[in-house]
């Protein structure tokens, strides 16, 4: 584990896409251009950010987040153009997705041009780059010289953050910068697809989900629901070690709506007679058969991109209001649902109980 950095005075800043504070992003620009650090808003998650270009910045950027370094890190660009200065090669998969999704939530993993930093790729041959939709970011990525290398702006392990308070509460005095651009859109971090292999495969699920990846690819490999950890060097971020875990213990419950609910309550009720603060992950349809001290909705099952948006901003207020115990209802794995249960999976560190 690098060693982190010291405590030095955050500058804060807000705007949004369509108002962006060019003096601003202009001094966010030279930070980055110094070696410094930005974090910033995605359509996505926060990232935060550094030269990809310099290896020292991608340094610093494992050490404010207390995150491994054969983690790699995403290259973002902000112009088609500059594809080929990170990639040595872009097949004709990789201009098809590009064509479809960028600027957009997808990250292509490809083989890395040896002028970038295998501090950035996490010691790989391979390289994860990635064109953000939101304006800020794009303006940020342009200002920073085109080439921003970013996870997202959280401590790892910690749940990623949709809002700046997030990015502040694990990262001030570790960065020099905080960009509020308010909450995101998406709320989980980008598809991942491996383009390097025969067959293209998701590494990490997302917004564009795998149905979305085939009507223009033709084939592709969804991949494990989560992937098996092994000692081997991660090809992406998120797949290797604990991630997006709130403070609490958390556990995913999986059965019919009745069963479900009826396990949560025995269990909570319990947890109240030790005196223990629990928490519910829940929808809509649900949240009325609960009796938890603290009960969240996500959303409607009907619409699950409401599910994606709300589940990190759940996790960190749980974090907030003291919850030691925390339930949650499993959801169907395909579509946007099985990037849900992805990062819920990796949040409860694979407990899931079956009623």
């Amino acid at each position: 584990m690098e060693k982190e950095d010291k405590r030095m005075q955050t500058i804060y800043t807000k705007m949004t896409e369509e108002e962006i504070d060019r003096d601003m992003i202009r001094r966010a620009g030279e930070i980055l251009r110094a070696g410094g650090l930005v974090a910033f808003p995605t359509e996505t998650v926060y990232g935060l950010g550094g030269d990809a270009f310099n290896p020292e910045s991608s340094r610093r950027i494992y050490a404010a987040k207390g995150r491994p370094s054969d983690n790699p890190l995403i290259v973002h660009i902000c112009r088609m153009e500059d594809l080929e200065r990170v990639a040595l090669r872009v097949p004709e998969e990789a201009l098809r997705l590009a064509d479809a999704f960028w600027p957009g939530p997808l990250t292509m993993i490809l083989p890395r041009r040896p002028e970038l930093p295998r501090e950035t790729t996490g010691g790989l041959d391979t390289v994860a780059v990635r064109f953000p939709s939101n304006r800020i970011a794009a303006a940020l990525i342009d200002a920073g010289g085109g080439f921003i290398a970013a996870p997202s702006a959280n401590r790892s392990g910690r749940p990623s953050p949709t809002l700046a308070r997030y990015c502040r509460e694990d990262l001030d005095g570790r960065v020099e910068m905080i960009i509020d651009g308010g909450q995101v859109g998406i709320g989980l971090e980008s598809t991942i697809v491996d383009l390097t292999e025969e067959v293209p495969a998701i590494l990490r699920p997302g917004f564009v989900t795998w149905e979305k990846l085939c009507e223009v690819l033709g084939r592709v490999d969804a991949g494990p629901l989560v992937p098996e950890e092994n000692d081997a060097a991660p090809k992406a971020p998120g797949m290797k070690y604990r991630h997006y875990a709130p403070q609490g213990n958390l556990t995913i419950v999986e059965g019919t709506p009745e069963d479900v609910a009826s396990y949560i309550n025995r269990r909570t009720a319990v947890h109240r007679r030790e005196g223990v603060r629990t928490g519910v992950i829940c929808t809509e349809e649900t949240k009325g058969r609960y009796e938890a001290d603290l009960i969240k909705s996500a959303g409607s099952r009907e619409d699950e991109n409401s599910v994606a948006r709300e589940l990190f901003r759940i996790l960190r207020e749980f974090d907030d209001e003291g919850a030691e115990e925390i339930y949650a209802e499993s959801f169907a794995a395909d579509g946007i649902g099985r990037a849900v249960m992805n990062r819920l999976l990796k949040a409860a560190g694979h407990h899931i109980v079956r009623v």
